[in-house]
């Protein structure tokens, strides 16, 4: 008894095993069976019936198993080919900066993006008449107004003060929002990664070679940096951190304006003032800190000149980084 197919299994069993089959006319001619060789004809005819309603089965469970491997087509799927997603620029820039810091001790801090006034500003040393507390550059609730949207990381940084004593090296990377007008150079919402060290015997030094190395990483072994002073309310002394255009090599071009020179973040040693009010002796402990927008970043990495393109999910923009990871 054999069958190549479904079709030629039901032929079998209609031939052997239907009312009308070859076993049935068997069963049918028991009855003239001499009474003395009844019992014997009958053990044969029922091992008969079984072995062929069992082979019959096995049949069946073999083709069966062969068309659920050969109809593996789940209609209900995409169609192909599937096209793949890629990595967000900005989430591989702002990755490549976390593994440059983690290599040089940083461990990853976080913390909310709805904040408060004391974490946002006031533990920063910011005055009660600062111009980032003004509603043209903060998001604040309407109905509370101790409340708002981070306008930069360092929020984490006093997070992490008030409760961990030095020495403390973190990196706080995150999204942050402010109130301003949507261009190509500007947007409501941005990413930031800050770094802070805190611990004994730092000096402005170990900031400086920390950015040159950081410049180097990021930009090539050949990136120059300079320091101009600049002013932030939670560092003392302060800096803005440029690196030789990694366009023109430091010649001078478009993009830099001819200066030969970008800037890519600010920095500083941590005010003495922020020290305290996060409840750290500055007398004992110092620390720099330093911050940098991850599209400016990117921007040079890949000379995007429009930061909405960051933000609108266009695939074409999207697809050209596939191979920058």
């Amino acid at each position: 008894m054999q069958a190549n197919n479904a079709e030629e299994l039901e032929a079998l069993r209609i031939k052997y095993l239907s009312k009308k089959g070859a076993i049935n006319d068997l069963v049918t001619e028991f009855r003239t069976v001499q009474a003395d060789k009844k019992r014997e004809v009958g053990i044969k005819l029922n091992e008969l019936k079984t072995r062929a309603q069992e082979k019959i089965n096995n049949l069946r469970a073999q083709f069966e198993r062969n068309s659920d491997k050969n109809n593996d087509l789940d209609l209900s799927r995409t169609a192909y080919p599937v096209q793949l997603g890629s990595r967000h620029p900005i989430t591989i820039v702002k990755n490549e900066i976390i593994d440059i810091f983690s290599r040089l001790g940083f461990s990853i801090a976080e913390g909310p993006e709805v904040e408060d006034d004391w974490h946002v500003f006031s533990a920063l040393n910011f005055a009660e008449d600062h111009p980032a507390r003004d509603m043209q550059d903060t998001f604040f609730i309407e109905s509370h107004p101790d409340i708002l949207l981070r306008t930069h990381t360092s929020s984490v940084q006093s997070r992490v003060m008030e409760v961990n004593q030095p020495p403390i090296r973190i990196i706080c990377p995150g999204r942050v929002y402010r109130n301003e007008a949507i261009s190509a150079r500007a947007h409501c919402f941005f990413h930031q990664v800050e770094a802070l060290y805190v611990d004994k015997d730092v000096s402005f030094t170990d900031l400086k070679q920390v950015l040159l190395l950081f410049a180097r990483e990021m930009f090539g072994a050949d990136t120059k940096i300079r320091l101009r002073p600049s002013y932030f309310p939670f560092t003392e002394p302060s800096a803005e951190m440029d690196i030789s255009c990694n366009i023109c090599g430091g010649k001078g071009c478009g993009f830099c304006k001819h200066t030969g020179w970008v800037e890519i973040l600010g920095c500083g040693m941590v005010d003495p003032n922020v020290l305290e009010l996060n409840g750290i002796d500055s007398k004992v402990y110092k620390g720099y800190a330093l911050g940098m927008g991850v599209e400016r970043i990117t921007n040079l990495k890949y000379q995007v000149k429009d930061l909405r393109m960051f933000s609108e999910n266009d695939m074409r923009f999207l697809k050209e980084f596939e191979a920058a990871y």
